[in-house]
């Protein structure tokens, strides 16, 4: 399975929401990825530009985007981004592929 790290943040209303009624969300995280088979591999809030971030475990990139869909479509999110991650075996796999790709630089 494919692993996705998720950056996201909370519309002001959301975090009005979270104040007056405090919620652990890790348990509907877990639960929106387990619904297409994957898994949950961590769940945190950060400070900066995004809110929190999450580490997805999924079959496969069209049951990640599921996932995405139906989190970015609720309304609780202002951003929602997500990027696949490749392990360094995969990132090697890929260097060697690279070398057949006959790349031009424009112009040359």
């Amino acid at each position: 399975m494919a692993l996705y790290l998720t950056r996201f943040s909370y519309t002001p209303q959301t975090w009005d929401r979270l104040t007056r009624n405090p919620e652990d969300r890790r348990d509907a995280a877990r639960s929106y990825i387990e619904s297409v088979g994957g898994k949950l591999h961590g769940f945190w809030y950060a400070f900066g530009s995004h809110d929190g971030y999450t580490l997805w475990e999924a079959p496969d990139n069209v049951s990640m985007a599921a996932v995405a869909i139906a989190i970015g479509g609720g309304g609780a999110v202002s951003k929602y981004e997500t990027t696949p991650l490749l392990t360094v075996e995969e990132t090697l796999v890929a260097m060697e592929l690279a070398r057949t790709v006959g790349y031009r630089s424009p112009g040359a």
